[in-house]
């Protein structure tokens, strides 16, 4: 695999322990996503930390809360980068797209929170862009869901159907295991 690739964590943040969002799923998402993040850093590979600054009024993801805050484990350390976003897709507002170029990252690595939303908008303005892009599954969780007709959907079936309508149309999608094993 090519070591240009840049490891995106995408709003590994406390607010999402919060029981504003209901139940989350893959209680494997923190070990799975630490593996990730303790490889790129063994390797000295780029890693760039994405914080969503929520502006609506009641999110626990607002800059002034606490939820606003990384998780312990995916606070940036030293040459990290670490970029705010205001919306899903952490292109939009971020500079995100001219730092990769600059620096020559053809390839992305993306895991975070939460699957059908911010990471699967970054995923898709990613391949939309030209990136290739590796989306990390296990290191992926989500919530429950509520359709416009009221039905709702559970957590693992947002996740599992988020991931299932980005593989091979925008990015390839791989377990931990297996990115790990060709790095």
């Amino acid at each position: 695999m090519s070591d240009d690739r840049a490891l995106i964590l995408i709003d590994c943040q406390v607010g999402f322990n919060n029981p504003f969002w209901g139940q989350r799923n893959n209680p494997d998402f923190e070990a799975n996503a630490q593996a990730v993040l303790a490889h790129w850093r063994a390797r000295g590979r780029r890693i760039i930390h994405v914080r969503h600054a929520s502006l609506e009024p009641n999110s626990p993801l607002r800059d002034e809360e606490p939820g606003f805050a990384f998780f312990e484990w995916a606070e940036p350390r030293e040459n990290e980068v670490e970029i705010i976003k205001h919306v899903n897709s952490c292109f939009i507002g971020t500079g995100l797209e001219d730092l990769l170029q600059a620096e020559g990252h053809h390839g992305l690595v993306l895991l975070g929170l939460t699957t059908n939303h911010c990471v699967s908008t970054t995923a898709r303005m990613a391949g939309n862009l030209g990136f290739d892009v590796c989306l990390v599954g296990d290191a992926c969780a989500t919530f429950p869901r509520t359709a416009a007709d009221g039905e709702t959907f559970d957590a693992d079936m947002v996740h599992r159907t988020a991931l299932a309508s980005l593989h091979e149309e925008f990015c390839t999608v791989q377990s931990s295991e297996r990115l790990l094993s060709e790095e």
